[in-house]
């Protein structure tokens, strides 16, 4: 497991807990130390170009370390950093040399290589002395391994940065760059702006973490660095970082915990990378207090949770390590893009951030997110409920549709990966599963017809399987939500309504007693001591709690999920269900107080807090 990490408090205690995390990595350093070789699970660009990966994402901490490593009075901190810049040193030189046995090989097109530039650009950048620390030849070296991606094609999405980061360094550095390739970038960037913040990171409808800690990150930075050389460009993405953090702080509870959502959520802390950037370009409106607060908070439960492994190396994983839940290009390194959150690291000591005392953000109880087309919800118990309709990644990375078109993603429940087909290996939480009947075949919702955001509720349409039309509304009522499915179906169908997964055990280890369990016609709850979680049909169906597959939930690796199962036969259908999830000490009340639907035909209302709702 990690070592105990120092704290959150103050800069050298940020910076200190940094190196316990890295720590452990150096014995799985290569003898040239170009690569880092830190597992063998395998990535789809293969091993080599991973332990290039593993050697270059823990620049993304090292390199503000880095920046400010002669102003620190501890000497713990001094060594260690003085030890890593000399590793970082030798593994670039080996890397860029051509006649290096560790060379890191051409960089082509599409290539994975110029994803892990970004962080030795940015390491530069940081620290611009560093470059004259080589000699004549290894500069060479490295500009022409850097230039490379120049002559490259790469996906018209976030990683055009990379190629606008790296012509950066090069101006910065009095070197020859391409303009016309900057213009380039810089032409589809803006053409994946769709306004209040929100840029579409490859796809029209996909609009996920990588909008902060990839678009808008990178984006700080070289406003940061260019403001002078590039003032026009630098005002308008400081300007669109401003309108983005009204939205995207929603996505955090004050305790710092965020909400699991679509890929590469084994990135885990990089989801406040986007803060760390923002404190770091300065000059915005959120206090350093709330900047603050939701960066410490956000590290300090990530470094509380189970995210390494014995040895103490953080792994593939969320809550705790997971390979089911990863992507194709997850490899034993990828978890350290985390490491971005540690850009604050590169602020001095006396910086408004560090004296800043941590404050909350005052949250709106419920917020409509209009780009994204969710509905957020804040409780005073810091829980944070994501509401989401016309969601969609393009491609297959792995686990797509769990992770972009579930109705509601939690910051306390998480959200479950299917293993299979079946409703206990399928664990399909939080969405309505579909199956042809008899053939137990279940699939949930992968891409939409058409969806509709409003200020209380949300709307997709879509075939779930062959013969099958549905329309779902959500109702948000927190921690209830009403789910109103329209479905129209040529053939005899199964549908399995679910609701939020509980975790099967305590802290302790002790499991569920399956008295705490309820379950018969149009009902199912596990009423257990650290959560309640329910799912209460007004439409019949027959209700059961089960055990899902291990290790399907992101946050909880057994967990238990109450359905409600319906049998409908060909023709058209109406289902009507409240759905609950709670972990506060207020459950119990909560539970008591179910939202009021009322339909007649094809009129429902919803009656909640004083609140009408009508659903046409």
């Amino acid at each position: 497991m990690m070592e105990r990490f120092a704290g959150f408090n103050t800069r050298e205690e940020t910076a200190l807990s940094l190196l316990v995390l890295i720590r452990p990595l150096k014995k799985y350093l290569s003898p040239g130390r170009g690569f880092l070789n830190i597992c063998q699970t395998g990535v789809h660009y293969g091993s080599r170009v991973a332990g290039m990966e593993g050697f270059a994402r823990i620049l993304w901490g090292l390199g503000p370390l880095f920046s400010c490593a002669a102003s620190y009075q501890n000497d713990q901190i001094c060594n260690e950093a003085a030890e890593w810049k000399e590793i970082v040193l030798q593994g670039i030189s080996a890397g860029t040399n051509p006649e290096h046995i560790e060379y890191w090989g051409e960089i082509t097109d599409f290539d994975q290589r110029i994803v892990e530039a970004a962080a030795i650009v940015v390491m530069f950048a940081l620290n611009q002395e560093m470059w004259n620390e080589f000699p004549d030849s290894v500069k060479k070296n490295i500009y022409h391994w850097l230039n490379q991606m120049n002559c490259c094609e790469m996906p018209k999405n976030n990683w055009r940065f990379f190629r606008v980061l790296t012509n950066m360094i090069f101006r910065l550095l009095n070197l020859p760059y391409s303009e016309e390739r900057v213009s380039e970038d810089k032409e589809l960037i803006e053409n994946s702006y769709v306004g209040n913040g929100w840029y579409v990171d490859g796809g029209k409808d996909k609009m996920d973490y990588y909008i902060a800690f990839a678009f808008h990150f990178y984006g700080q930075i070289y406003a940061s660095f260019m403001e002078e050389l590039d003032p026009e460009w630098s005002r308008i993405l400081k300007e669109r970082r401003e309108i983005f953090f009204r939205d995207y702080i929603y996505m955090f509870a004050n305790d710092g915990t965020s909400v699991p959502f679509g890929r590469s959520l084994t990135y885990r802390f990089a989801h406040v990378s986007f803060f760390s950037a923002y404190a770091f370009l300065g000059g915005g409106s959120l206090d350093y207090g709330v900047i603050r607060n939701l960066i410490c908070g956000n590290l300090k439960n990530w470094f509380e949770s189970s995210i390494t492994d014995h040895g103490g190396v953080m792994t593939v994983g969320y809550q705790y390590p997971n390979l089911i839940m990863s992507e194709h290009y997850n490899g034993g390194g990828s978890p350290f893009w985390a490491l971005k959150a540690f850009l604050v690291l590169a602020l001095p000591e006396d910086h408004e951030f560090w004296r800043a005392e941590p404050i909350s953000f005052p949250y709106e109880k419920q917020k409509k997110l209009s780009i994204p087309h969710m509905i957020v919800t804040h409780d005073q118990d810091e829980t944070v409920m994501a509401y989401v309709a016309g969601q969609h990644c393009p491609g297959n990375h792995g686990h797509v549709c769990e992770k972009y078109e579930k109705f509601v993603y939690s910051n306390r429940f998480g959200f479950s990966i299917s293993r299979g087909h079946e409703l206990n290996d399928g664990a399909f939480d939080n969405t309505i599963a579909f199956s042809h009947s008899g053939e137990n075949r279940y699939t949930m919702m992968n891409g939409c017809l058409c969806y509709e955001a409003e200020e209380d509720s949300l709307r997709v349409k879509y075939n779930p399987i062959n013969g099958v039309t549905a329309e779902s509304i959500i109702v948000p009522c927190s921690p209830w939500h009403v789910r109103i499915h329209r479905i129209t179906c040529e053939q005899e169908i199964d549908v399995s309504e679910g609701g939020f997964c509980l975790p099967a055990e305590d802290e302790s280890g002790k499991r569920y007693d399956k008295s705490q369990l309820y379950q018969g016609e149009g009902r199912a709850a596990a009423v257990l001591p650290w959560g309640i979680s329910g799912v209460v049909s007004l439409t019949g169906g027959d209700g059961e709690v089960l055990q899902c597959f291990p290790n399907t939930n992101l946050l909880y690796p057994l967990t238990v999920m109450p359905l409600v199962k319906h049998h409908l036969k060909k023709g058209s259908h109406i289902l009507v269900s409240c759905v609950f999830g709670d972990m506060s000490e207020d459950r119990e009340l909560r539970w008591s107080q179910m939202p009021e639907v009322n339909w007649q035909e094809e009129n429902i209302t919803v009656e909640w807090n004083g609140k009408f709702i009508k659903i046409v």
